[in-house]
């Protein structure tokens, strides 16, 4: 404990549900629900009732409230022969009625699918679609009516559906690796100068599948590495391109053991390429060429006297979670306008590609910077159980214990992180969003849920900063001046927030990179620019937050600036303040695990130093401790076992061994005097 660690990302859980289609007639969500009724209507002879039903049930199946009542009547089996009707304009809508259930439904009824053999249909009409493509050179059964291409869009909506239950579900990985997924997606991918959305679907489920799967890394042969460069060297035609190069660049990441020894380095230097392409747009300014286009265009259609079929941009609503594409609809009727919205808001598309992209470009590099022992729960892992002789010896006896030393970064990933100035990016992204550009989302129904995606990309970015410390030397970085810089940086983010302690993603992202450079700094005796007064402020609104994360980091933060000033003249005083907080949060936090951070931190800060032991004796630190002993000792039998991991357990227990330890070194002191 007392340390961080980088923290691995995976693909978000779930593809953006598809486009919310218009049909007429059918009741709301909620226990009224139609589900018997257009369940039903599957069976109908008619074509256009069964496209009709689908459609209702894709919109139906958007509001969550409504998907217990479709899944107790069976949809996935009602649905999963639809995927294979005779007609075309079916098979897309029952692709994206079980499309939307997959997204909006969470892992649960993911699982559920598969267990209903979602997956035999799926692999069908996957591989359907492929032989119609080759069959057809790209022309396949277009509608002379909406000139759409049926075979790319069902295909669409397929591989988000194969996507999404892959995420949650090691049945649906299985069944993939077994039936040839990724030959089949391929021959979508090789269609991305034509098809970008495809092209994107494709790239974002191959990026999941790839992920912790050796099974499938057999299958990664030289003809799939020319694919993925292929498309990971391609011209950035649009915002939608920068996606998929990044997530391309993701893929080729995951797979990088199948590559050539001898391409290893090259290959690694062309992904950080494309990822610090894709960070250096200004997502602001983006934003506001956007904006200016788009007015542009619809100034243009009214003047044209079109508005009317087109609409208005800032009219449009787009679901929050939707990211970078939105299949266009079919249901038939002067009601639907489904064909018509992907066009009134291309340029909120553009900008979500990009922010997507961005965001999926500062996963990848803290995916780099992060050993090969990945834990969602990264306190976990931060014990120094393994050190528990040395933490009593060294850090009681001679003067204090080492602070984190960098983890284990590759010669190539280092080199082509500085070649291609990829720390730089990072820390522009560290900045809060532009003002404008938020203004300008704020004031447009359709651009406002860009604002959180805005924001992602900051959170993300900081994090990132944070696996950069943790992998970098003072050197690499630019020096102590380059560091206390970044110092004043950081806080001038979080105090320059008046209600910062209420946003939890800014503060827990903010709070751990300020960890990882407090810790360096400390390490590497470079004094420390933020303030007592300034961490102390910061601790206090933390410990408030319900996100025990953040409660981690203020909490280690505190440690390590106390660890620093013990060793300082004429710093009692505040190092009473910092006891006697970590006391309060060793005493009273209801998670165990920030418990065990507050023991740790009051180890660090009262381990060595004339100071600390003045500090220690005016706040009865040593009698404090013993009441608290048996206290902590209760708490681990009662709340341990039902709460905690077993990892978990195993740090709890051995900062019960340490405070066991540290009671008597502070004892030791006592009589000595």
């Amino acid at each position: 404990m007392g340390k961080s660690k980088t923290k691995r990302f995976r693909r978000p859980p779930f593809s953006p549900a598809g486009e919310r289609r218009q049909a007429g007639g059918e009741a709301e969500g909620g226990e009224g629900s139609p589900a018997a009724e257009l369940l039903e209507k599957l069976q109908h002879p008619s074509a256009d009732v069964r496209e009709l039903a689908c459609a209702s049930i894709s919109k139906l199946l958007q509001q969550k409230q409504t998907i217990p009542a479709f899944v107790q009547r069976d949809v996935v089996r009602s649905l999963g022969p639809m995927l294979l009707d005779q007609s075309l304009a079916v098979r897309e809508t029952a692709t994206g009625a079980l499309r939307n259930l997959s997204a909006c439904g969470g892992f649960e009824v993911c699982d559920d699918m598969v267990t209903k053999d979602v997956m035999t249909p799926l692999v069908a009409l996957l591989k359907e679609c492929r032989a119609g493509l080759e069959e057809s050179n790209g022309s396949l059964k277009e509608s002379k009516e909406t000139n759409k291409n049926y075979i790319e869009a069902i295909a669409n909506e397929a591989v988000n559906l194969l996507w999404n239950v892959c995420e949650c579900n090691s049945t649906a990985v299985s069944v993939f690796n077994r039936e040839g997924c990724l030959n089949v997606l391929l021959q979508y991918l090789k269609r991305f100068h034509t098809n970008v959305d495809l092209a994107v679907a494709v790239a974002s489920c191959l990026q999941a599948v790839t992920e912790d799967n050796p099974d499938l890394l057999s299958s990664f042969d030289a003809s799939v590495h020319q694919v993925l460069e292929m498309v990971m060297v391609s011209p950035d035609k649009t915002m939608e391109h920068v996606l998929l190069k990044t997530l391309v660049a993701g893929v080729i990441w995951n797979i990088k053991s199948t590559l050539p020894s001898g391409s290893q380095a090259s290959t690694v230097n062309a992904i950080l390429k494309v990822l610090s392409e894709c960070l250096a747009v200004d997502a602001g300014e983006t934003v506001m060429r956007m904006k200016e286009e788009e007015t542009e265009r619809l100034k243009t259609l009214a003047e044209q006297g079109t508005e009317e079929n087109v609409g208005n941009g800032d009219s449009m609503v787009i679901n929050e979670e939707e990211m970078e594409e939105t299949p266009k609809g079919n249901a038939k009727g002067k009601t639907d306008v489904s064909d018509l919205l992907p066009c009134s808001k291309q340029e909120v598309k553009q900008v979500a590609a990009l922010l997507l992209a961005q965001q999926t470009a500062l996963e990848i590099i803290v995916n780099m910077c992060c050993n090969e022992e990945p834990s969602d729960d990264e306190w976990e892992e931060l014990s120094s159980s393994d050190e528990s002789d040395a933490f009593l010896e060294n850090s009681y006896e001679e003067g204090g214990g080492k602070l984190m030393s960098p983890l284990c970064l590759s010669a190539e990933v280092h080199t082509a992180l500085m070649n291609h100035l990829v720390p730089k990016k990072i820390l522009e992204k560290t900045a809060f969003p532009s003002s404008v550009a938020l203004d300008i989302c704020e004031h447009s129904p359709a651009w406002k849920p860009l604002i959180k995606k805005l924001n992602m990309v900051q959170y993300r970015a900081l994090t990132c900063l944070q696996s950069i410390l943790l992998v970098s030397d003072v050197d690499c970085l630019g020096g102590t001046s380059v560091l206390q810089s970044l110092a004043q940086h950081l806080s001038q983010l979080i105090f320059s927030q008046p209600e910062f302690s209420k946003q939890t993603e800014f503060l827990e992202a903010v709070t751990s990179a300020l960890r990882a450079l407090l810790q360096m700094m400390a390490s590497n005796n470079i004094p420390q620019c933020t303030t007592p007064e300034q961490l102390m402020t910061l601790c206090e609104a933390g410990i408030q937050s319900n996100n025990v994360g953040v409660r981690i980091n203020v909490v280690s933060i505190l440690g390590i600036a106390g660890s620093v000033l013990s060793k300082l003249e004429d710093t009692v005083e505040t190092l009473k303040l910092i006891g006697k907080f970590l006391l309060e949060v060793a005493m009273k936090d209801s998670s165990l695990v920030v418990v065990g951070e507050a023991l740790d931190a009051l180890f660090d800060v009262f381990a060595d130093g004339k100071e600390a032991e003045k500090a220690a004796e005016q706040i009865k630190l040593l009698s404090t401790l013993k009441e608290f002993q048996p206290v902590f000792k209760s708490r681990m039998r009662k709340e341990g076992k039902g709460q905690y991991s077993p990892d978990q357990l195993c740090v709890l227990d051995n900062m019960k061994l340490n405070l066991r330890r540290f009671i008597a070194y502070l004892e030791k002191l006592e009589r000595k005097k």
